[in-house]
């Protein structure tokens, strides 16, 4: 059985091998990490940011792009991003999950990916385990500098590898690859609500959720602020989950957060800039259904908000 990383490895290796194709970058640093930029450097696409979403999910999702989901009101962006997972524990949580801040000396990046299985260091494994210890392993990072190598080294420890066994993936936030790979994240938020909310993981079976593609930011700024918003007020996310107890449901929206209704680069300003000061609950989609497998019961609960994206739009206009 393949693990996470072994997974996630293959498909690394399969951009590594079409890297013109995708726009991207691929260099050996001095300790021997393979980094393959997405968009830092590299100009990067849409394609190349809808691979690097499944590596980041280890293989075990579909990323696609398509039409806006028919059910979000049309607030002018003419593509959306779809996740489809039957693995979605593993998937969202064991892997693409940015629960990794790495920090050096003029370097801070949010980690996520199959990497932080093998480290095992977060909390929430003790929950949804996942752990493993692969002989090579896998990193993404939003940041907008080229990892140096006292902290690819500092990766491969906390994983039990060697440098040379490390592959980071990278991309800014403003930047088609790093945009796109952020807005596929609209199951893993609700799950983290989920988790975060008491509701247990396992229950749930399989996932899917779509939210619109916002344009690219001229600075990573505003595209935290856009790929934030268009989760926050447009994304909707479809879980199945066994059981009978479905009372945590109605606190996954975002509308549920003290912080709720205002585009997502006001209320980072109104903080200083200190994301972990934002509410917490803040950071989930704007509806979420659920299915109930044993009893056929179906909820719905939140609502999108194309007021408040169009109003987060207009400064591209």
């Amino acid at each position: 059985m393949p693990t996470l990383n072994d997974r996630a490895n293959e498909l690394a290796n399969a951009m590594a091998a079409d890297a013109d194709n995708l726009g991207i970058a691929v260099l050996t640093l001095e300790c021997g990490t393979r980094i393959i930029d997405c968009g830092v450097e590299a100009a990067g696409s849409f394609e190349a940011g809808r691979r690097l979403a499944e590596v980041c999910l280890a293989g075990l999702a579909t990323v696609t792009i398509e039409s806006p989901d028919a059910t979000v009101p049309d607030i002018g962006c003419n593509r959306s991003v779809h996740v489809r997972t039957s693995n979605p524990v593993a998937a969202c949580m064991a892997s693409q999950y940015a629960g990794w801040e790495l920090k050096g000396s003029k370097f801070f990046a949010m980690g996520s990916g199959p990497m932080r299985a093998a480290a095992c260091r977060e909390t929430i494994f003790q929950y949804i385990g996942n752990c493993e210890r692969p002989p090579q392993c896998v990193g993404i990072l939003e940041t907008s500098k080229l990892p140096p190598n006292d902290i690819c080294v500092s990766i491969a420890e906390k994983c039990g590898i060697s440098t040379q066994n490390l592959t980071l993936l990278v991309a800014r936030t403003a930047s088609p690859a790093g945009t796109l790979q952020i807005v596929a994240r609209s199951v893993e938020t609700a799950l983290h609500k989920l988790y975060e909310l008491g509701f247990d993981l396992n229950r749930v079976v399989e996932g899917s959720g779509s939210a619109p593609l916002p344009p690219i930011g001229d600075t990573d700024l505003q595209a935290i602020g856009w790929t934030n918003d268009v989760i926050l007020y447009g994304a909707v996310v479809r879980l199945k989950v066994q059981g009978e107890d479905l009372t945590c449901i109605s606190g996954v929206p975002s509308s549920n957060s003290k912080d709720y209704g205002r585009p997502f680069e006001e209320i980072f300003q109104r903080y200083n800039g200190d994301f972990y000061s934002i509410d917490p609950f803040l950071f989930s989609p704007a509806v979420i259904e659920v299915e109930n497998t044993d009893t056929g019961e179906l909820v719905r609960y939140g609502q999108t908000a194309p007021a408040i994206l169009a109003e987060s739009f207009r400064a591209k206009k």
